[in-house]
């Protein structure tokens, strides 16, 4: 279901500070400099710097130094044209819409560690739901930190969404199952589940998050439908990690990079690709709930790569 077509525009603007320092800085260093082993290390440095990661840069290390022994790279303005070629290439065909069940309700469960943008991220998925004419309901199973139930209110109450809710300090599981069964009740599309922030490390955390699963998939047979992990693209290989860790026991199936406006390290996207198969769905780009994209590999390099 496409909820939305990607807008090079808006991404060209969301990613301006990426765009600014990692096109920006590899412009810096190439334009007008013969290639050589020397700007070559150069460019594995900056690579690095712009959470490119590790192996994903010397994936693109290794091809750059294989075309200059052989003579078909010698200028550096042709190396920023095999740069943005070689990412377009890293992402193969893949499925990344939003998976939905063909029976009412379907059940998106979000999770992702304190302060990534979690619940401003929901809004985003929300509105977008809403503008595709789909009923929301969400469910503050966020029962931990304080305030954090009344911040997604606020944003259920922007966007004309109910929310279900518990006591502070209660059973996030509970929750859960009230907003389930709230969902089928009323007879709404989608379900949005907010989770509390969990860190990867926190095992007792984490075998929360399994309860709910176990309780929402009792409650609606195949759900959750979707599990998305939200990620704050200003962390860099914080990020990285994090998506490591959840999409060992969280059973992750997509991604939500968040925070992308805020950030000049839109590289970590590559290195994501590179070191779990878990595709990212959604980038925030603003603070609005309309800030919202699908992620398009091919969109989101041309934005990083634009010269305007």
């Amino acid at each position: 279901m496409a909820l939305f077509k990607t807008v090079l525009g808006s991404l060209k603007k969301g990613l301006s500070r990426t765009r600014d320092t990692f096109a920006g800085g590899l412009r810096s260093i190439l334009i007008g400099r013969k290639l050589d082993d020397a700007l070559i290390d150069e460019l594995e440095a900056r690579l690095i710097q712009s959470d490119v990661g590790v192996v994903a840069t010397r994936e693109l290390i290794t091809g750059i130094r294989a075309d200059y022994k052989a003579g078909t790279l010698t200028r550096g303005e042709d190396v920023l044209e095999y740069l943005k070629n070689s990412l377009k290439a890293m992402w193969p065909a893949a499925d990344r819409e939003l998976i939905l069940s063909d029976t009412a309700p379907s059940v998106i469960l979000v999770t992702g560690v304190n302060g990534v943008g979690k619940t401003t991220s929901i809004s985003k998925l929300c509105a977008a739901l809403r503008a595709d004419n789909k009923t929301v309901l969400l469910g503050a199973c966020d029962t931990f930190r304080a305030g954090a139930v009344r911040q997604l209110e606020i944003w259920g109450e922007r966007l004309g969404v109910e929310v279900v809710k518990g006591q502070q300090g209660g059973d996030p599981a509970a929750v859960a199952f009230d907003a389930c069964a709230a969902a089928k009740a009323r007879g709404v599309d989608v379900l949005i589940l907010d989770t509390a922030g969990r860190l990867h490390t926190q095992d007792p955390l984490m075998r929360q998050l399994e309860k709910i699963r176990k309780v929402i998939e009792k409650q609606i047979p195949g759900a959750p439908h979707e599990v998305l992990l939200v990620l704050d693209a200003t962390s860099g290989q914080t990020a990285l990690r994090q998506a490591e860790e959840f999409s060992k026991s969280a059973g992750v199936t997509g991604l939500f990079l968040a925070k992308l406006d805020g950030s000049a390290r839109g590289g970590i996207v590559v290195a994501i690709r590179q070191s779990v198969d878990i595709p990212v769905k959604f980038v925030g780009v603003g603070e609005t709930p309309e800030d919202i994209q699908p992620f398009d590999p091919e969109a989101f390099i041309e934005a990083m790569f634009a010269e305007d």
